[in-house]
Parts: structure tokens; C-alpha cells; sequence
């Protein structure tokens, strides 16, 4: 069956048919896989009559169906062929005008991812001041959904906030933002970096090394050869050593010891 082929038939689908997928998104719990599959259904067909449906859930009462809505219209239409919203002005008036009314943290959170998904930069100010949200879930949303404007300067800043969060997956996120996302090199970024390369959760200190490598700010060198000693050393700090020196898999197979050892070599240190 040929593109146009396809596409004619999502049009001709009816509107008993589409209320069938949206009613299986609301079984079970929010993170289950079937009720996801259903959004994913949703986001395929892509039509104007989805797109309706899902406006008319996000005035709904019911805080499962304005999140399932906010989840359908983040990826409107969007497929491997077609990477863009099918709808993406309409898809942003109507979740920025979810966000500015709603209270419920799982909607809310929803809405923020989709408004990332989206891409329209217009987002990060209406974003911006959820970095102090009291929902650790929704801070989260919003370090995700940041990292896609993050060489904007107001995200990159609610981002370096928010790499300081109480949260560990909320600081992981943000770090992650600023370090390989972002594009960016200022020395608020360094710095942020930098106070996250001793942070107790090792996810955390990876990413902070990383972004530091992608800078070759050689203040990571001591954090990046304790952690190639570590007896399960992640191949993502290898990864990272290969980098700050300018090195990449395709060209050496080190071992972390290696990389260690050709660490100290180039930038003088002892051990």
C-alpha cells in the first residue's frame, strides 16, 4: 500500500472508530504499555478528527483524559517520513492553553512534554516558571521537555536551576540538558556542571562529565580518572575519555586503564 494510499484511509476512518483507540488509551494505569500503544494509534492517524477529539478531552473534567490529550497532540501526526506535528501552530495554542489553567499534576506534566515535542521556542517562556513547581514529577517534565530549546538562553537558565534540584532524576535530566543537549558554552554552564561532578548519584556525575568533556574543560581530568578506575567502569566514560582526547571508537579499542594511562600522557598528570 502506497503513502497516499495509507493516508486516505486514516482519513476515511470514522469518528465511532477513533473514539474506540481513544476509549482503550484510558485502560489500566497511565504507564501501562496498552494504553500507550492506543496514543501511539492516535499520534499515527494524525487527522483533523484526532486532533478534535483530543481538544474536546483537554476541556474535560477528567485530569486522565486532558493528560491523554495533551499526549496525543505532543506527536500529532508525526512518523518516521513525517517528523514535524502535522498540526504544530493549532497543537501549541491548545496546550499553552492547558498549561495556563491547569492544576492536576499528571495533566499538567503531560502538557509540559507535549509543548517540548512541539518545538515551538514561544514555549520556554510559558515553561520557564514550573522550575519551582512543588511536583517533582511536573520539575521533571520540564527538564525533559527544556533540553529541546536548550541553546535557548531562558531554558538554559531554568535548566542550571534545575540542576540543583532535591529530585535526582530531575537534576540527572537537567544536567543531562546543559551538557549534551545544549550547544552552548558559558561559564554558568561550566560551573553547573562542574558542582554536579560529585553528586551522590552516579548518573548525575556522568552526565556533569560529560558535558565538561564536550567543553574540554580540563577540570574534569581528576572525576574522569576515578571514575575509569571503577571496577565496572560505564562504557559512557570511556566514551568520555576517548573524547577529551580527541579520539573516537572507530579509531582505538582502549580499555578504560588504557584511556587512563593516555589521560595522564597528554594533559601531564601523575598518578
Amino acid at each position: 500500500m502506497n503513502k497516499k494510499a495509507v493516508m486516505m484511509g486514516r482519513e476515511q476512518m470514522t469518528s465511532e472508530a477513533i473514539d474506540e483507540v481513544f476509549a482503550k488509551s484510558l485502560i489500566g494505569e497511565y504507564d501501562d504499555d496498552a494504553p500507550w500503544e492506543a496514543v501511539r494509534e492516535l499520534q499515527d492517524i494524525g487527522t483533523q478528527a484526532v486532533f478534535e477529539k483530543s481538544v474536546e478531552w483537554c476541556r474535560s473534567t477528567d485530569p486522565l483524559r486532558r493528560a491523554r490529550a495533551a499526549d496525543v497532540i505532543a506527536q500529532l501526526g508525526k512518523t518516521a517520513d513525517h517528523p514535524e506535528n502535522a498540526l504544530p501552530e493549532d497543537s501549541f495554542i491548545v496546550i499553552a492553553s492547558l498549561i495556563k489553567i491547569e492544576a492536576d499534576p499528571r495533566p499538567l506534566s503531560s502538557a509540559i512534554y507535549a509543548l517540548g515535542h512541539i518545538g515551538n521556542p514561544r514555549a520556554v517562556r510559558i515553561l520557564s516558571p514550573f522550575q519551582i513547581h512543588p511536583d517533582a514529577g511536573v520539575r521533571f517534565a520540564l527538564a525533559c521537555a527544556l533540553g529541546c530549546f536548550a541553546d535557548d538562553p531562558m531554558a538554559v537558565d531554568a535548566l542550571i536551576k534545575l540542576t540543583r534540584d532535591e529530585n535526582e532524576d530531575v537534576r540527572d535530566w537537567a544536567t543531562f540538558g546543559i551538557g549534551t543537549l545544549s550547544k552552548s558554552d558559558t561559564p554558568a554552564i561550566r560551573e553547573a556542571l562542574f558542582a554536579r561532578i560529585d553528586d551522590q548519584i552516579e548518573d548525575v556525575r556522568e552526565e556533569a562529565i560529560a558535558g565538561l568533556v564536550r567543553l574540554k574543560d580540563e577540570r574534569v581530568l581528576p572525576a574522569l580518572l576515578n571514575a575509569l578506575e571503577l571496577e565496572d567502569t560505564p562504557e559512557e566514560i570511556v566514551d568520555a575519555a576517548l573524547d577529551m582526547l580527541s579520539l573516537s571508537e572507530s579509531e582505538v579499542d582502549w580499555t578504560p586503564n588504557q584511556c587512563a594511562a593516555e589521560l595522564r600522557k597528554k594533559f601531564g598528570l601523575s598518578r
